[in-house]
């Protein structure tokens, strides 16, 4: 198991890291930075930490520009690549990391919102990011945006309706779907975002309950993917 201390940036005050969160805190020392509201602080030095996750924002990564928080922390990821620990984008997080390595970030093929699978390609099999995932794996979705697999990168999971769902570059990976919410954090976005609901035709009943159906094996490969994560520092 790791040592060292993680660091999570929280992009927004409604969508933070859930069980990740919870399952590396029983592990390792962790610092959250709630990038939104750090104001004129500076981000901290990456020295200190032995691996990075960069958390999910409804702000699209391709508006980094229009919010000075995400100006400066466009320069912070800048480093925490170059530091070549071990970094993992969540969602948006994973969109400007790829957007950072020179990849597009482009409107999905089909908005997703609520339960779905995803399918490891054989890349994704043997990333020790997915050591021990099924093959089809269960997860939640809520996303508009898709990043594209950054050059000299390789596409760790698809989907039917968005084909391009995880990737890896050198220490970066990135993911679209969260393993990270439960029914209770999948509420308070539903709360938050009903236009979402309202643009694919579902309702806040619907998502919650794709959302519980799949909570079991969420939770389970959610902790398998801290203990993988952990293992790479």
């Amino acid at each position: 198991m790791a040592s060292g201390r993680i660091l999570i940036i929280q992009n927004d005050a409604t969508e933070n890291l859930g069980l990740y969160e919870k399952f590396i805190r029983e592990r390792v020392e962790v610092d959250v930075i709630h990038a939104y509201s750090l104001g004129a602080k500076a981000f901290p030095g990456t020295e200190g930490y032995s691996a990075f996750i960069v958390g999910p924002t409804p702000i699209s990564a391709n508006d980094v520009q229009k919010h000075q928080f995400l100006v400066k922390e466009w320069e912070y990821l800048s480093r925490v690549v170059g530091s070549g620990k071990p970094v993992l984008g969540v969602c948006c997080g994973g969109q400007m990391l790829a957007r950072l390595l020179g990849a597009e970030v482009v409107k999905s093929p089909c908005k997703e919102v609520g339960g779905f699978i995803v399918t490891l390609t054989d890349a994704g099999s043997d990333d020790p990011l997915f050591h021990d995932f099924p093959r089809d794996v269960p997860v939640f979705q809520w996303h508009s945006d898709m990043f594209k697999v950054p050059s000299g990168g390789q596409l760790l999971a698809r989907g039917d309706t968005c084909p391009i769902q995880a990737y890896t570059w050198k220490n970066v990976r990135g993911l679209i779907f969260h393993l990270e919410i439960d029914r209770h954090e999948a509420d308070r976005w539903a709360s938050a975002y009903p236009a979402e609901l309202e643009a694919v035709g579902k309702t806040k009943v619907q998502v919650l309950e794709e959302c519980r159906v799949k909570e079991p094996d969420m939770r389970r490969l959610a902790e398998r993917l801290v203990n993988n994560f952990l293992a790479l520092v």
